[in-house]
């Protein structure tokens, strides 16, 4: 199959920006906020929670860090005004971070600010590797004064336990995936197993410590092995929940639901989709294989 991914991937530029629009539609709300206010809606119609994403990262112009961080206030306003359930998922990198490391934590902390006027809560996305350093240290920063941000630890990176066993010490609010960057095997696990062990313990760690974990993941394997390991520890649902992309696993996550677990979907969605989703086509040519079978089966991803 990975043939046939990176020849779709190869064949992106020539490939009409409605087709892919038309695949991504799936998994991107649109181009506006009323977009993922209706998708949010109808989640949270089935007791389902959202983290809006604005689409965009990478920003080298202060201006443009700028106005994404007022966006990112007033989508936390109109949150708020349209009592959704919903939280904000932001990338350091979109409000500045590649500019300035103090510029960037300025424009996160006002973020932080309305979304705890607004009691809402701000999970900080983790980049490739060469943001992790930077991302983490801001997070330990704004965590002594809000306690309404979470961040996200990469399960296939080897330094995460460390890092794990350092944010616990601040009560550090995670979301726990595998990582979809494609980074050196020098800091990298590769195999799936050892990724997928890797998980696991560092899901232990985190419960065991008392943070709150969203348990990010669509892999049977780990779903399983997670929902073992709360009722080993007998947690309540209010100490953890489950993460999905939106548009991926819909039926495993209304059973999720529906076996008393809190449940929340990632809603991307903002004008810079097409640029989203060929970069994390090219990121992952996997997903490109995943993609073109949604078009001809609509059960393929349930």
């Amino acid at each position: 199959m990975s043939l046939l991914n990176n020849l779709i991937v190869s064949s992106l530029p020539i490939i009409p920006k409605p087709i892919v629009g038309f695949v991504a539609g799936r998994y991107i709300a649109g181009a506006q906020f009323d977009d993922a206010a209706r998708v949010t809606k109808n989640l949270n119609a089935q007791r389902i929670m959202a983290t809006m994403d604005l689409l965009g990262e990478d920003v080298f112009d202060h201006s443009e860090a700028a106005t994404a961080k007022d966006a990112y206030k007033e989508i936390l306003r109109s949150i708020h005004r349209e009592h959704l359930d919903s939280n904000l998922s932001l990338k350091l990198t979109q409000i500045g971070l590649k500019l300035d490391k103090s510029f960037c934590e300025q424009n996160l902390r006002e973020i932080l600010l309305v979304a705890k006027d607004k009691k809402n809560f701000i999970r900080i996305d983790m980049e490739d590797h060469t943001c992790t350093d930077t991302t983490l240290d801001l997070y330990k920063s704004v965590r002594r004064d809000f306690e309404n941000a979470g961040v996200a630890i990469q399960a296939y990176l080897r330094r995460s336990q460390a890092d794990v066993l350092e944010l616990v010490k601040q009560r550090a609010n995670f979301r726990l995936c595998k990582g979809i960057y494609i980074e050196p095997e020098a800091i990298a696990f590769k195999g799936r197993e050892e990724i997928r062990n890797n998980f696991l313990s560092l899901l232990r760690i985190m419960l065991d410590r008392g943070a709150y974990v969203g348990v990010a993941t669509h892999d049977d394997v780990l779903i399983d092995a997670s929902c073992r390991i709360i009722a080993e520890r007998k947690l309540s649902p209010d100490k953890y929940e489950f993460q999905m992309l939106l548009g991926v696993r819909e039926k495993l996550r209304l059973k999720l639901r529906e076996n008393g677990h809190r449940v929340r979907v990632y809603v991307p969605f903002g004008r810079q989709w097409y640029p989203y989703s060929v970069r994390r086509l090219k990121e992952n040519p996997a997903i490109a294989g995943y993609a073109l079978k949604t078009l001809f089966s609509k059960d393929s991803v349930n």
